[in-house]
């Protein structure tokens, strides 16, 4: 009998426990550990931060999910990783051992690399948790009393850009529907070279769609934007040329700012030795394997993925859902590959595909390979996004109360953009 030990209670662990189980001979052990003992569907905090969604609406209890399916939980934060004894030590002194890990557990927000940034000590919100945007929602209640300047955007070594765009236009449609747009000036701040380039070198002609749509909703931008630091009710930015030379200085005035902070990877797993690169990603193989141990994969935005690009600002590449979910089924059939005997050769379609929101409209890319040249390069706005990216919502929260181990995005999200009949063509 095998042990797996799943760390994250996320969009990557939650899918990762029920296909392990539904895959895996039911002799073998599976275990989820999470900091937390609660499901957060992030794609809709931005939602939750305009008072569109309720928490109740987005977070579910993991216990009894997990339960229903057969599948150990444990709702303690990991203290260290043990590689060389596969071992974890939990909060309060606990151990728990495994045959093979899984790690899931997102990214480390890191907002102290700009001093006063980040929603606990600084003067900026974000989007990131279910937590953090229910602080914004409040926030956001008392500024509609006495509206002003809001900042959104992304701070440099930033890798998920889609959620300051759809946060810009959430806003700005909410505020439109208030009658108050008129007196909040929006600005996007953003580390990318131009906009629409989205961590991926742009896809398609998502620099001129976003830049049009930018425009007819009355925002100003600054890329190239280097965050050096965040006062109360002002950003400093330094904005760098094509040549990484400095351009300009701005200070650019706000009442509420959203700003999305670099990444790392979380605390116990960038301590353990060979496992991740500088920033703390997990180093793996084309197999989703550790380079350095080979019971430990990795899934999601915790793993090491090379920009698509050199930029004047750093910026990192973004890892969308599709993608996470072909991660875990590599992982999952690759661990049953060893587990009877066999090499494990299954590898994930490392293809971004996104649905964003934009309020009462929204925008979809493929990039189909994520890195240029591309196979499929496409970009398409139209209100069907947003109808899908809220269909979408409904069939992933039914997915995990059913405990149905489908893989979500190849069944709705590819079929609702047409991907199906596009690559056949």
């Amino acid at each position: 009998m095998a042990h797996i030990v799943i760390m994250g209670a996320g969009i990557g662990g939650m899918p990762a426990a029920y296909e392990m189980r539904d895959m895996l001979d039911k002799q073998h052990k599976i275990t989820v550990v999470s900091a937390v003992d609660y499901f957060q569907f992030v794609p809709s905090n931005p939602w939750v931060a305009v008072g569109w969604r309720t928490r109740d609406e987005v977070v579910l209890q993991v216990a009894p999910l997990l339960e229903k399916k057969g599948i150990a939980f444990i709702p303690k934060a990991v203290t260290k990783i043990d590689a060389e004894a596969s071992k974890l030590e939990l909060a309060g002194g606990d151990t728990l051992a495994y045959d093979y890990l899984v790690i899931t557990t997102g990214p480390k927000l890191s907002f102290d690399e700009i001093p006063g940034a980040g929603p606990h000590n600084g003067f900026t919100d974000s989007v990131c948790s279910v937590d953090h945007a229910q602080t914004f929602w409040g926030k956001y209640q008392e500024f509609l009393k006495n509206p002003g300047p809001i900042v959104v955007g992304a701070m440099p070594l930033a890798s998920c850009f889609g959620p300051a765009y759809e946060f810009a236009f959430i806003l700005d449609a909410d505020l439109r529907k208030r009658k108050l747009r008129n007196k909040v000036p929006i600005t996007f701040v953003t580390s990318e070279p131009y906009i629409g380039h989205l961590g991926l070198g742009g896809v398609g002609d998502s620099k001129s769609m976003m830049e049009s749509e930018m425009r007819g909703h009355d925002m100003k931008w600054i890329t190239n934007a280097k965050t050096t630091k965040v006062e109360e009710g002002k950003i400093f930015v330094t904005q760098l040329d094509d040549l990484g030379q400095v351009f300009k200085e701005h200070e650019v005035p706000f009442k509420l700012a959203m700003m999305l902070p670099a990444f790392k990877g979380v605390d116990a797993v960038a301590a353990v030795p060979n496992l991740c690169n500088p920033r703390g990603f997990v180093l793996i193989d084309e197999y989703q394997r550790s380079k350095a141990y080979k019971n430990i994969f990795s899934a999601g935005v915790c793993v090491a993925i090379p920009p698509v690009e050199v930029t004047p600002v750093p910026t990192g590449a973004p890892k969308t859902g599709y993608m996470i979910e072909t991660m875990i089924s590599a992982i999952v059939h690759n661990i049953q590959d060893e587990l009877n005997g066999r090499t494990p050769c299954t590898k994930a379609t490392w293809n971004a595909i996104c649905l964003a929101d934009m309020g009462d409209t929204g925008a979809a890319f493929v990039a189909l390979p994520q890195i240029p040249p591309r196979n499929v390069n496409w970009f398409k706005k139209g209100k069907w996004v947003h109808l899908a990216k809220i269909a979408f919502e409904k069939y992933f929260m039914r997915k995990l109360k059913t405990g149905n181990s489908e893989p979500i995005y190849e069944k709705y999200v590819l079929k609702a953009m047409g991907i199906v009949r596009l690559t056949k063509h």
